[in-house]
C-alpha cells in the first residue's frame, strides 16, 4: 500500500489507490483507533476483485481534520462529497467500526451513489450498546483524564485487543502516530456524538435501498454483536455475519472478512456502461 494525499471538500486526506482496470470501485475507511492501514493484511487480494480506494477519515489516520466532520451523521455527508469529488462512481463502501455509521448516513442520504456497504463492529443500536473503554470514553464528562496522556499510549492498550493477528512494526507505528499528542483525544469527540446521532439513524435504516453486509465479532469487548443484530432487524436488504473474534474482525478474522466481503461486492456488481 502506497500512501498519498489529495483534497476532498476542502481537507488533505491521505489515501491508498490499487489503481488497475476493474469493473467495480471500492473505498475502504480506516477504523479507529487505526487507520488505513487496517486493510493491508487483505489488500493485494482484494485488489484481484477490485479498484481499492482506502482512506483516513478526515481527524483519523493521518487525514486532515475538521471538527465539525466529527460524527457519524457528517462523515457520512463528507463521504458522499468525496466519493463525488474524486469521480469513484458508484463504489462499494467497507467501513467497520466508526465508519458503520458514516456509511449508513450516507446510503440514507443518497440512495442510489453507493452499490452496496460492508459494516459492523461499531456502535449503531439505539438505546447505546457499549462496553469497555469505548462505553467510558462516550460517558465521561470531559476528557481531561486522556488529555493527560499521550494518544500514542492509549491506541498501544487498545492494540492489545487485537487476537490471532501481529502488525507488522510500520503498521503499528503508523497507529500510533495518527493518533499522538492530542490526537487521540480529539478523533474522541466522533464517538461521543453516537448517543445523539444514533437514535436518528434509527429512524432511517428502514428507507436504505443500499445491499448492507453487516460484520460483527461475537466475543467483541467494546461493541456487541446486538449492535449488529439491530441493524439487520431493521435494514430492508442486509445479510449478518458473526465471525468468531474480538473487536478487530478485520485484521483477526482476515480470511473470512476477505470472502464475505469479496462475495458480497461480486454480487451486487453494477455492470460497468459500453464506451
Amino acid at each position: 500500500m502506497t500512501t498519498r494525499k489529495r483534497k476532498a471538500d476542502g481537507l488533505v486526506i491521505r489515501y491508498a489507490d490499487s489503481e488497475g482496470d476493474r469493473d467495480e470501485t471500492v473505498v475502504l475507511l480506516n477504523p479507529w483507533p487505526e487507520s488505513l492501514f487496517a486493510w493491508e493484511t487483505i489488500w493485494s487480494r482484494l485488489a484481484q476483485t477490485a479498484r481499492l480506494v482506502a482512506i483516513d477519515l478526515p481527524g483519523f489516520g493521518h487525514s486532515e481534520g475538521r471538527a465539525e466532520l466529527l460524527s457519524p451523521r457528517a462523515m457520512g455527508s463528507f463521504l458522499l462529497r468525496l466519493i463525488n469529488e474524486w469521480g469513484l462512481g458508484h463504489p462499494h463502501v467497507v467501513g467497520p467500526d466508526v465508519g458503520t455509521g458514516a456509511v449508513l448516513f450516507a446510503a440514507s442520504e443518497d440512495v442510489d451513489l453507493l452499490s452496496s456497504a460492508v459494516v459492523g463492529s461499531g456502535g449503531a443500536s439505539f438505546p447505546l450498546e457499549v462496553t469497555g473503554p469505548l462505553k467510558e470514553i462516550i460517558e465521561a464528562p470531559d476528557l481531561s483524564g486522556y488529555r493527560a496522556l499521550d494518544g500514542r499510549d492509549i491506541v498501544a492498550g487498545a492494540l492489545e485487543g487485537i487476537e490471532r493477528h501481529t502488525l507488522s512494526e510500520a503498521v503499528r507505528e503508523d497507529y500510533l502516530t495518527s493518533y499522538a499528542g492530542d490526537r487521540f483525544v480529539e478523533s474522541a469527540a466522533y464517538v461521543r456524538r453516537y448517543p445523539y446521532d444514533l437514535p436518528i439513524l434509527a429512524e432511517r435504516l428502514g428507507d436504505i435501498r443500499t445491499p448492507v453486509q453487516i460484520i460483527a465479532g461475537r466475543h467483541d469487548p467494546l461493541v456487541p454483536p446486538s449492535n449488529a443484530e439491530f441493524l439487520h432487524a431493521r435494514l430492508p436488504h442486509s445479510k449478518l455475519d458473526i465471525l468468531e473474534t474480538g473487536h478487530y474482525t478485520w485484521e483477526a478474522g482476515a480470511d473470512d472478512y476477505l470472502e464475505l466481503t469479496t462475495s458480497w461486492i461480486q454480487a451486487h456488481s453494477r455492470a460497468r456502461p459500453d464506451p
